[in-house]
Order: C-alpha cells, then sequence, then structure tokens
C-alpha cells in the first residue's frame, strides 16, 4: 500500500524551525510501519481556518494519480471546518489519520463539527474581550497614534506580501488544473472542478472562468521567475 502524507504548520517560524514537522513525520512513519511505503510528502504552512491549502490539493492529485491513501498525523491538522472535510471525503480519495485509525468517514465528519464549534467559540470570546476593552477606552492596535508609521510600513510591505503569495498559490495550484484541462475541460469546467475540491482561491474564494484564466497567465512570470 503506497500513502501520500500530508502535514501542515500554522507559522513560518514552525516550518523553518520543523517545529511540530518532526512529530508529525514520526506519527505518520509509525502508521505506515509494516503496512506499506510513503509515496510522497507535501508540507504546508498555513492557519488551520484557511481553506485554500495548495499543498493539499497536489497531495490529493498524487495521491489520485498513485492510488495511494493520503495519510495525515492529525486530525486537527486537517481543518476545523465541516464543508472543507466534506468536499476532501468526496474527492474519492482514501485519507486516513494517524492519531485515530479506526476512524471512518462519519466520525471524521463528527471531529470536524466539533473542532468546528471549539474554534468559533474561541474567536467569539476574543472578539467580546476586544469589544469590552474598547467600550473601557483602551486604545486597540493601529488606532494607537504612535503606530501609523508602522501602519504604513506595514501596508507597502503587505501588498508586496499578497503578490509573492498570489504567485505561490498560483505554482501550487497549476498542477491541479493542468491536470483537469488535459481531459479538455473548458474554463468554466476546471473552475467547478476545482470548487468541488475543495480548492479556494488565493482569497478564499469560489473559482470562476475567469479566475482560472488570471491564474494560467501567471504561469509565464512564474517561470521567469525561477529562471
Amino acid at each position: 500500500m503506497l500513502f501520500v502524507t500530508y502535514l501542515r504548520v500554522s507559522t513560518d517560524r514552525q516550518g523553518r524551525s520543523g517545529l511540530g514537522l518532526e512529530a508529525q513525520r514520526k506519527a505518520v512513519a509509525d502508521h505506515v510501519a509494516g503496512k506499506g511505503a510513503i509515496a510522497a510528502e507535501y508540507v504546508e504552512i498555513e492557519s488551520g481556518k484557511r481553506s485554500d491549502r495548495p499543498q493539499l490539493a497536489r497531495a490529493l492529485v498524487e495521491a489520485e494519480r498513485l492510488g495511494a491513501v493520503l495519510l495525515i498525523a492529525k486530525l486537527d491538522r486537517l481543518a476545523r471546518n465541516v464543508a472543507f472535510i466534506a468536499n476532501l471525503l468526496e474527492s474519492g480519495v482514501e485519507i486516513a489519520a494517524a492519531d485515530m485509525p479506526e476512524a471512518n468517514r462519519f466520525l471524521l465528519h463528527v471531529m470536524a463539527a466539533v473542532a468546528e464549534h471549539e474554534a468559533q467559540a474561541i474567536s467569539d470570546r476574543t472578539r467580546a474581550a476586544l469589544a469590552a476593552a474598547k467600550a473601557r477606552g483602551v486604545a486597540l492596535g493601529w488606532s494607537m497614534p504612535k503606530r501609523r508609521d508602522e501602519q504604513q510600513q506595514a501596508s507597502r510591505k503587505g501588498a508586496a506580501k499578497n503578490a509573492q503569495k498570489a504567485d505561490l498559490h498560483a505554482a501550487n495550484v497549476l498542477p491541479v488544473i493542468r491536470q483537469i484541462a488535459r481531459s479538455g475541460a473548458s474554463l468554466r469546467r476546471i473552475a467547478d472542478e476545482l470548487n468541488t475540491r475543495g480548492i479556494k482561491t488565493v482569497r478564499g474564494g469560489l473559482w470562476y472562468a475567469g479566475t482560472v484564466r488570471n491564474v494560467m497567465a501567471r504561469e509565464t512570470r512564474i517561470e521567469a521567475q525561477a529562471a
């Protein structure tokens, strides 16, 4: 049996240091031992709240191509979103979690729902605490005068980072687009297929024919930068 492993950490710092990755690698290696071999590994550095996971999309394509199992170390590394889990399960690729090998499709849905509820509860508590602080007259974030210069610098850096992120997202999702396009699918059909697989645009939205065209247009630019 072949396995395609998917590892995820939430921050760039964790990705660079390997913090969390080694534990996940050990977990998936222990799960695979005696069952088969790891054919490929994909690592994502992204918040669990985001659904646009280009590395996960590539992992799904590779697992489908090889007829392999998509293996993650822990269920909470996959997502905190029920709809996201549902789209993955509907992709037809077998999915397994090393920390819960007995988990079936129903249990994956239930656990994702619980995780989503917990994440929403944390978010609600944070918003309530910030609102209470603001009501007491506490200056928050960029509203503090001494941080205005920082805001301007952050805005400039943010624009450059957004452009870089768009290029990276395009580079990661293009293999999936090419795979779908090989069947002769139109831009609209490619967009529908990406939405069905739960792959989001760089802004976390749905795909349309024009969105697909824009990503494909970036290919020449990405290749030029890599040369």
